[in-house]
């Protein structure tokens, strides 16, 4: 097995390389004076299961050719097969039609992995609301890997959380899965909140059922941070509820619009994250995930 690295996230790659004790391919990445990306494979790829390893956070359109690009290259190239790794797979919010003419983006991404040559599919917490079994829609042999239980690790050894005093809350019912995997890494209780989306950047938050956090340490965690306005609420909510401390542990830590000031603002003690989206909050790689995955599939030594 040989692994590829996109251009987003290279020591990601090398990480999960090192786990793996497979080789690191070199790559050559740089744009025409039009724009256009190139692509050039280094080393001899021919026979070798390839991994192409990408993030494709907050530059999506620019990763996504570039994996496009880069997997049908190395089928061209003689790869025994191609297995991409979309640590951060984009375009996964709009999985269905909600107006008449829009876009479905997340089976648009999945057709176009399939078509430039990838065998087999692995994601990291993948973001998903309606669309509850990706493999029926991806089309190939997929897992999608959880760094949740590294972070609740993390909080743990780091004694951001007491794990006999803990609730792990996700903020709303998609997030529960995330809770419920922290929570059982942690041997702490979970439950989950309900969101109401008004609009691109605006929710309410409630709670439809009891969530008892008065004087315990409360681990909020979700998938992704983006503007944080879904973690805000949360937080004043939990915290309105007696919440002794609240510390936030996401996957994919976007963090636009100054979401992190504001959050720690609200009174968030700490929001800590893993290296799929690497920022001054990541503490944790997602890298034995990954492995995991990639052993799952058959692919993997090490």
């Amino acid at each position: 097995m040989i692994i590829v690295p996109g251009s987003s996230n290279g020591p990601l790659a090398y990480r999960v390389a090192k786990l793996t004790g497979a080789r690191l391919a070199k790559v050559e990445y740089r744009r025409f004076p039009d724009g256009e990306k190139y692509v050039r494979v280094l080393d001899d790829v021919g026979g070798e299961d390839a991994v192409f390893l990408q993030s494709a956070a907050l530059s999506p359109d620019e990763y996504l050719v570039e994996t496009f690009l880069a997997s049908d290259a190395l089928k061209d190239l003689g790869a025994r097969s191609v297995t991409v790794v979309l640590s951060y797979f984009p375009y996964a919010r709009q999985d269905e039609r909600f107006k008449p003419g829009e876009a479905v983006s997340l089976v648009t991404v999945s057709k176009l992995l399939r078509s430039a040559g990838a065998d087999r599919l692995v994601t990291v917490d993948v973001h998903r609301h309606r669309v509850l079994d990706m493999s029926k829609l991806v089309g190939i042999p997929y897992v999608d890997a959880s760094a949740m239980p590294l972070l609740a690790r993390y909080a743990a050894d780091a004694g951001l959380v007491d794990p006999g005093r803990t609730v792990v809350v996700g903020p709303d019912a998609e997030a529960e899965q995330w809770a419920e995997l922290a929570a059982r890494e942690l041997g702490a209780e979970h439950a989950a909140l309900v969101k109401t989306r008004l609009g691109d950047r605006e929710v309410k938050v409630s709670v439809t059922r009891g969530v008892d956090v008065r004087g315990r340490d409360v681990l909020l965690v979700d998938d992704i941070i983006s503007t944080g306005g879904t973690i805000r609420e949360a937080s004043k909510l939990l915290a309105g509820l007696g919440a002794r401390r609240i510390v936030v542990g996401v996957t994919h830590a976007l963090l636009v619009e100054n979401a992190l000031e504001k959050i720690l603002e609200d009174g968030v003690e700490e929001v800590f994250s893993s290296d799929t989206v690497p920022n001054q909050t990541t503490r944790v790689s997602a890298a034995p995930a990954i492995a995991g995955a990639l052993r799952s599939l058959g692919l993997a030594g090490g």
